[in-house]
């Protein structure tokens, strides 16, 4: 229970990533995409510093050191893969896509962390439970119906994000696959739905 208790809190902290978005889009709309890109590389850049303090010297991170699994001692924590997911997400894709990605990320890891640690049917082969994959996919979709307007470009970033969290295996942090997963996803099928005339 305590195990549950701590991924809760956990997970509760990482559903502040909306704090990025709104960060992004006020600087982009008041400034330029240029300078909200390099205001993200220069948070990206102090929490590195903060994280290669923790590895070298053990130092612990102020608020973010309750947060960290046992894992994370000795490398660097999600944080620094989810800002560069986010500054990859949003200098590749169109801001209503990579928003999405981003939130599908935050908000559907979220619910499926929580939900499948209280799931009674595991999936053989992963660390994942069919009540979490329904419950992420089920988020990812809510999440794409707030910014994107097209129901097949949100059912493939909701499948494609669902399936990069839950299935792919590969030793690349869930916080940068997913919003690139999930981005490229809904970017792809808007390029090729534009092309014919159909969005």
């Amino acid at each position: 229970m305590e195990d549950l208790a701590f991924e809760i809190r956990r997970k509760l902290f990482h559903v502040l990533t909306v704090i990025y978005i709104v960060f992004y889009y006020l600087i982009n709309k008041f400034c330029s995409q240029r300078v909200a890109i390099f205001s993200l590389i220069l948070i990206l850049m102090f929490f590195a510093m903060l994280e290669f303090a923790k590895i070298k010297f053990g130092i612990k991170i102020p608020l973010f050191h309750r947060f960290y699994r046992e894992s994370e001692r000795f490398t660097f924590s999600g944080n620094i893969y989810l800002l560069i997911g986010i500054i990859l997400a949003f200098s590749i894709f169109d801001f209503n896509i990579a928003a999405a990605a981003v939130l599908m990320m935050a908000l559907g890891d979220t619910a499926s962390s929580i939900v499948g640690r209280l799931g009674a049917h595991r999936i053989d082969g992963i660390k994942a439970s069919w009540e979490g994959m329904i419950s992420e996919f089920l988020v990812d979709l809510a999440v794409g119906f707030i910014f994107v307007s097209n129901f097949w470009i949100i059912l493939a970033m909701a499948l494609s994000a669902t399936i990069a969290e839950s299935l792919l295996l590969a030793p690349i942090d869930d916080n940068l696959s997913v919003p690139l997963v999930a981005g490229f996803a809904g970017q792809s099928l808007m390029i090729i739905l534009r092309i014919f005339g159909l969005a």
